[in-house]
């Protein structure tokens, strides 16, 4: 009788497809990569059900998206589950490690976590979920599918996250899964540099026009808009928030020529501080460690653009990350990891771009892309995966990598995209 379950159950691998980046060859000069192991990640299916097919579906999609699981999927007529039916022989037959139930309760969800090895519920909530039509529905199941992957493997997932982007001179806000596409910045303005604040209410750019660019700091509800008065008269940009919120870094160009790291308090929108001296050299793209004390940026005061890092007083500066004589070039864009522990820039590799991260203890650099111009990483809240900016589709759209498999996937957008910024902190946090 089992026999004839298994026969009758469609099994499809939805993870094989991968696109991954492969480590350059041997004779270009870059030595480390990622490289992928099949395998290693637990296998994991969502139990079929009645109704709900629109949450399970995004549920499904989250959890692959996560690069945590091998997510298998059944085909029509599969057995299910609910109120302890869930057939566990069958479902380790197929080789699962997980299964994930949903089913409706009231005016929400009820969602189990069956360890399928163990033959028992590992975990199981009941969720609110607002009606389908409502603009907080999707961001509800993807904080549910969140807290599946951390009843899994105790880290969140990242998908109730969002990103920032610049598209047709504007800044754009859109999901971690590439929906709600939304213009945050006015029309008619040509805007640059869009950083989230810590908590994810906020948002800063510049907001550029006749050579200057004063830096705007606004709620992404669009409810209160201001612009830092010490940023009109000049051009200001690469804005980063400091961890606590209260202050944001800029770059800000002087009339010599050169460009220096200045800081200002958001609370009284006052009191500039410089960080740097530049002496017509360019020092720029700051961007704070978690724990507020250090602030990597990128300086020229040795020929092309380096990484280097500096206290938050402007003190102790130092280069970050090494030169590679003869093999790279300038590197720019540098971006703290959540856990402090890397920093992800792009270096250029044979006349072209591609995304790197140091580690910060050891000092050793691993190179993450190698396929067509990569730039501008970003990192995802759970320090696994970073967004950048890639034109190997044949136009510069956002592409994202799980750093640990070097699996990657793009982020459908329109149009063009530049300066993609991942929030750190996800949007609805637990449901």
């Amino acid at each position: 009788m089992k026999s004839g379950l298994v026969l009758a159950v469609s099994l499809v691998l939805v993870a094989p497809a991968l696109a991954q980046d492969t480590p350059p060859p041997a004779d270009g000069g870059v030595r480390v990569g990622i490289t992928y192991t099949p395998g290693v990640r637990s296998r994991l299916v969502l139990l079929p059900g009645t109704g709900l097919d629109s949450v399970r579906a995004v549920i499904q999609r989250d959890l692959d998206f996560s690069d945590r699981f091998e997510v298998l999927t059944l085909g029509p007529g599969a057995p299910g589950g609910g109120g302890g039916t869930v057939n566990y022989p069958l479902y380790r037959t197929l080789g699962a490690d997980y299964g994930v139930e949903v089913a409706p309760s009231g005016s929400g969800v009820n969602v189990r976590l069956h360890d399928v090895r163990a033959g028992q519920v590992r975990q199981q909530q009941g969720y609110y979920l607002p009606p389908p039509s409502d603009p907080g529905f999707r961001m509800a199941v993807h904080a549910i599918s969140d807290e599946v992957v951390r009843w899994a493997t105790g880290t969140p997932g990242i998908a109730a996250s969002r990103m920032l982007f610049i598209s047709s001179k504007r800044v754009h806000r859109v999901d971690s899964d590439g929906a709600n596409l939304t213009a945050i910045s006015p029309a008619g303005e040509t805007a640059l540099s869009p950083a989230w604040s810590p908590d994810g209410q906020r948002i800063a750019y510049t907001r550029f026009g006749e050579g200057k660019g004063a830096i705007v700091v606004q709620r992404l509800d669009g409810s209160e808009r201001r612009t830092v008065p010490t940023t009109e008269s000049q051009l200001n940009y690469t804005a980063a928030f400091a961890p606590d919120g209260r202050t944001l870094a800029f770059s800000r160009s002087a009339e010599d020529g050169s460009t220096d790291i200045f800081t200002v308090n958001l609370a009284e929108m006052c009191c500039a501080r410089r960080l740097t001296v530049g002496r017509f050299a360019d020092n720029l793209s700051p961007s704070f460690a978690p724990d507020g004390r250090r602030v990597a940026f990128v300086s020229t005061r040795a020929g092309p653009p380096q990484v280097y890092s500096m206290s938050v007083e402007g003190t102790d500066q130092e280069l970050l990350a090494p030169f590679d004589y003869g093999v790279s070039g300038s590197s720019n864009a540098p971006e703290w990891s959540p856990d402090g522990a890397s920093v992800a820039f792009h270096r250029e590799v044979n006349r072209s771009q591609q995304i790197f991260i140091l580690d910060v203890g050891s000092r050793r650099v691993r190179q993450l892309t190698s396929s067509g111009r990569n730039e501008d990483p970003t990192w995802a809240p759970d320090g696994r995966h970073l967004a950048f900016v890639s034109d190997r589709s044949g136009r510069r759209q956002v592409w994202i990598i799980d750093i640990e498999t070097g699996r990657v996937r793009q982020l459908m957008t329109p149009g063009e995209t530049r300066l993609p910024a991942w929030s750190r902190r996800l949007v609805a946090g637990r449901p």
